[in-house]
């Protein structure tokens, strides 16, 4: 009697089992740096920004609104981001970039980063959430 080699229904389904867990791990770690590469996006524009600002009050007394230093563009170049410019003064200013879409639910060790802050005041820079920019 020859005796037929094959998998069982047993082995077939443990074995896509595994591949289907394995799958769904390296899914989830995709997108989380996916979503790390994009917030590159938004602190690209920050820096960006701040520098023409630096620019525009080494020419005027006071700092710039976002039409005066960025020419009024509101999003970044990967459209991940909306970018705003409040707390203008003469020593001061905040860039806000907010995220938009799927972006919104990105998060470094439990903390939200869909809100990205960068301050000056009085040459000091403060960057919100610290966990979300790099060190």
């Amino acid at each position: 009697m020859k005796r037929l080699q094959g998998f069982t229904l047993i082995e077939l389904s443990i074995t896509l089992g595994i591949v289907a867990i394995i799958i769904a791990i390296a899914t989830e770690s995709y997108l989380s740096q996916a979503q790390k590469g994009r917030r590159s996006d938004a602190m690209d524009t920050i820096s960006s920004i701040a520098l023409a600002q630096e620019r525009y009050r080494s020419n005027n007394t006071t700092y710039g609104t976002l039409a005066q230093v960025w020419g009024g563009v509101t999003t970044t170049p990967g459209g991940y981001y909306t970018i705003g410019i409040s707390a203008v003064t003469s020593s001061a200013y905040t860039i806000t970039a907010t995220a938009v879409g799927n972006q919104a639910n990105d998060a470094e060790n439990g903390t939200a980063c869909n809100v990205l802050t960068f301050a000056v005041s009085n040459a000091a820079i403060t960057q919100t959430p610290t966990v979300c920019w790099p060190q």
